[in-house]
Order: C-alpha cells, then sequence, then structure tokens
C-alpha cells in the first residue's frame, strides 16, 4: 500500500485495511474455541482466560517494544553490509510506536494488523500446552515472545529484513515471499508451541507405563467446529490485509487472496476427512477440524501469488499431512498436543511457504510484483522459500526453546502434578467452566 498512489486508489486501500484488519478478532475467537473444545471440560475455562491474557499481554509488549525491533518499509534500522550489499537484521524503531503516529498511513495500518498478529501466533502455544501450564508462566512467556521472538523473525520477513532481500541481493527469485504470515505467525506460533510440549511433558494419563498413548478426548466438537468457521473470517481479513501491506497488492487483487484462502481450507478439510475415512472407517471430526485450520495455515504464505488451483493443492496436501503428522508426533515422539497445534500451525505453515517456491502464479501476478520477474525462475524462489524455512528451524526454534527454558527456573511453567488431577479451572481459577455438570477424572488412568 504506497502513499505513492493515487489518492483515490489509496483511500480505497485505507478502507479495505480497516476492514480486513478489524475481522481479524474472529480468527482469534475461533482458535479459542478450538483451543477449549480439544481439551479437557475440567480446563475450559482456564483455556478461555489464558486466551485473553496472551492477547493482551502480546499486544501491550508489542506496542511497547515489539514494533520498533520489527519495523516496516521506509523506517530505520539496523543494517550492516556483506560483500557490498545492505543486509538489515533489526528494528531501530523507538518504543511505544513514537515513530508511527496511528492517522492511517501505511506504518501505522501495519502496526495495528500486527498486534493483533502477534497475539494470535502466541495463542497458538495455548492449545499445544493445554490443561498444564500456569496462565502467569504463559503471559510471562508471551511477553518474551512479542517482545523478542516474533519481531526479531519478523522484521526479517515484513519489515524489509534480509530474507525479503534475497532476491535483489542473491539472485534468489523475489526474495522470501509470504503475505499472510505462514512463516512470522504460524510456523514461528507452531516452533515455540513444540518447545513448550518438550519443556512441559505430557498431561497426567496421557502414557500408559509401557510409553503408550491414550487417547484422551476434547469435550466439546461443536465448539471446535464452530471455531473452524470463525477462523476463516478472520483469516480472510489477515490475508487480505498482508496482501496489501506487505505483498504491495493492489485492491482489486484481494478477491484472489480470499479464493485462494477459502480454497485451501476447503482442500485440507476434504483431505482430512478422506485420510480419516479411509484410516478409520468413518471421518473424523477433530482431525478433519484439524485439517481446515492446516489448510488456512498454509494458505497465507501465498494467498496473494498463487492461482486457484495451487492454492487448492496446498490445501489438499496440508489436510493429509496434519492427519499423518499428528498420530507420528505422539506415537513416535511422545509429543503431547492436545490441539495438534504442531502439526496445525508449524509443519502447515513450513508446507505453505514451500508451496510458494515450486507451484504456479496467478496470471499477471510476477509482472505487477517485479518488471523482471518474467525471467526469474522457479528454482530462486524455491531456494530463497528454503532459506526461510532453515531460518525458523536453525535460529527460531532453539532460541525460542532457550527463553523458555530459561523462564523455567525463574517461573515454573507446569502446574504441579497434584493439581493436575483437579485441573487448571480449580487450581488456577478457583471454579470450573461448567460447576452444574460432573467433569471426568483421572481415576481410570495409569500414570
Amino acid at each position: 500500500m504506497s502513499t505513492q498512489a493515487p489518492q483515490g486508489l489509496f483511500a480505497v486501500s485505507q478502507a479495505l485495511c480497516t476492514l480486513f484488519i478489524l475481522l481479524l478478532p474472529f480468527a482469534l475467537a475461533g482458535l479459542a474455541l478450538i483451543n477449549t473444545g480439544l481439551a479437557r471440560s475440567r480446563s475450559a475455562a482456564h483455556s478461555m482466560m489464558s486466551t485473553l491474557c496472551v492477547v493482551g499481554v502480546a499486544a501491550v509488549v508489542y506496542y511497547a517494544v515489539g514494533f520498533s525491533l520489527e519495523g516496516f518499509a521506509g523506517l530505520s534500522s539496523h543494517t550492516f553490509t556483506f560483500h557490498n550489499r545492505d543486509w538489515s537484521w533489526l528494528g531501530a524503531g523507538r518504543w511505544f510506536m513514537r515513530d508511527v503516529p496511528l492517522e492511517g498511513s501505511p506504518a501505522s495500518f501495519a502496526a495495528l494488523l500486527q498486534m493483533m498478529c502477534v497475539g494470535m501466533a502466541a495463542m497458538i502455544p495455548l492449545g499445544a500446552a493445554a490443561e498444564r501450564w500456569r496462565l502467569g508462566a504463559c503471559c510471562v512467556s508471551t511477553a518474551l515472545f512479542a517482545g523478542l521472538t516474533y519481531p526479531i523473525f519478523a522484521h526479517w520477513v515484513w519489515g524489509t529484513g534480509w530474507l525479503s532481500r534475497l532476491g535483489m541481493n542473491f539472485g534468489l527469485g523475489l526474495g522470501f515471499l509470504d503475505s499472510g504470515g505462514s512463516s512470522t505467525i504460524q510456523a514461528v506460533g507452531g516452533l515455540t508451541a513444540l518447545s513448550l510440549v518438550w519443556l512441559l511433558g505430557p498431561r497426567r494419563g496421557k502414557f500408559n507405563l509401557e510409553g503408550m498413548p491414550a487417547a484422551l478426548p476434547g469435550h466439546n466438537t461443536v465448539l471446535v467446529l464452530f471455531g473452524c468457521l470463525l477462523a476463516l473470517v478472520g483469516w480472510m481479513g489477515l490475508n487480505c490485509a498482508g496482501a496489501i501491506l506487505f505483498a504491495g497488492a493492489q485492491p482489486g487483487r484481494t478477491v484472489l487472496v480470499a479464493a485462494n484462502t477459502l480454497l485451501s481450507a476447503a482442500g485440507g478439510v476434504l483431505a482430512a476427512a478422506a485420510v480419516t475415512r479411509y484410516r478409520f472407517g468413518r471421518p473424523d471430526a477433530s482431525l478433519s477440524a484439524n485439517g481446515w485450520l492446516c489448510g488456512l495455515a498454509a494458505s497465507s504464505a501465498g494467498c496473494a501469488f498463487l492461482a486457484p488451483a495451487s492454492a487448492m493443492i496446498t490445501g489438499l496436501v496440508a489436510g493429509a499431512l496434519v492427519t499423518l503428522t499428528v498420530a507420528w508426533m505422539e506415537s513416535r515422539l511422545g509429543l503431547d498436543d492436545p490441539a495438534g497445534a504442531v502439526s496445525v500451525h508449524a509443519i502447515g505453515g513450513i508446507w505453505g511457504i514451500l508451496a510458494v517456491g515450486f507451484l504456479p502464479f496467478a496470471p499477471g501476478v510476477l509482472g505487477g510484483l517485479n518488471a523482471a520477474a518474467p525471467a526469474i525462475g522457479p528454482r530462486g524462489q524455491f531456494l530463497s522459500q528454503v532459506v526461510g524455512v532453515a531460518t525458523l528451524l536453525g535460529f527460531v526454534l532453539p532460541f525460542t526453546y532457550l527463553l523458555n527454558w530459561l523462564l523455567n527456573f525463574v517461573v515454573p511453567q507446569r502446574i504441579p502434578p497434584e493439581e493436575e488431577r483437579q485441573g487448571a479451572d480449580l487450581y488456577e481459577l478457583g471454579a470450573g467452566a461448567y460447576p452444574e455438570f460432573m467433569t471426568h477424572t483421572d481415576e481410570f488412568t495409569q500414570w
């Protein structure tokens, strides 16, 4: 969204950005319902309360510190020179967004969008660490996430950092492409979830004495499926706003973005339903919901670039991946992830990033992005996407694991085992989400 555009087009972009950003809370509500529905009833209120606290902490910390480290195109940043090329590695803005008057400039829209995006990314670990993560610890962990992990990587992708300049500096396609946040939101949040699952360990009774996983089903599938529909609305707003602000899309291209988002989600749920029907004899509702969400997570990277058929393929592969990796992580790696957040957001986000590197783009998109685009081969773009994935796995995962490992010495992250049996609602909040109904216990499960 450039202020050099004709005034009428800029006004349209402003209006559309405002509308799209205001849709994003639907995605937050959808994720909250999915995380809560996939957890057991005795921790339902704790899950929703944690969501509110995490979104609040993320917004405040990002406002105070995060945006200054992330920056935006045209704002100051810390750079270094390598091989006679400038590489930006961190934003250099002042704290509390003092460099960005909130008056409708592209930077101000980006700041508002990112205050919600960082909350969305911080919610992803809540689903993976459900029923055993202390409320206070998750708030402190979110402060570190919103103040360090998220803005550093987001600067490299969206703040004219070194990943976004791989095309200009090394000739790798158009540089790392991710218009809607498959990397910055989904993969960063999913890898943080993975680090917390490792640190916290499984829930009481999840694995028996022989190490075999037991089924601990969520308490409300209706909440999960309704959350999927809300997430679709919010994701369309996220992807469309991201396309305008970070991919330079004209307002008319948001039609392509919305269509790609829907087709990817549709491909994800249909693939998950088909795979689970083949494996179990009938479709699995929770895994199909994960397929829908994984399709959305994978759609974000290429929603402004890919052809609709490519977006549908992205969703189909994402839906199949999530059904296989959820079981594999549980049975082979011993990971207890009640919401399937690692498979949905980390693996789905990484797949969406890679898909941009080799699936066909929509006609005319490349020419609108770069005058030299017709000469750019697919190999260079794929390598650029691979460098982004390598950065996620080689920097973000160990960095976020180290932060939470150190935090665990200061603020113990896990609810004590003797209190876990009662549920996080009673232990952390003093009351259950469903006081008039009996909630299930671990009476007959093995530790």
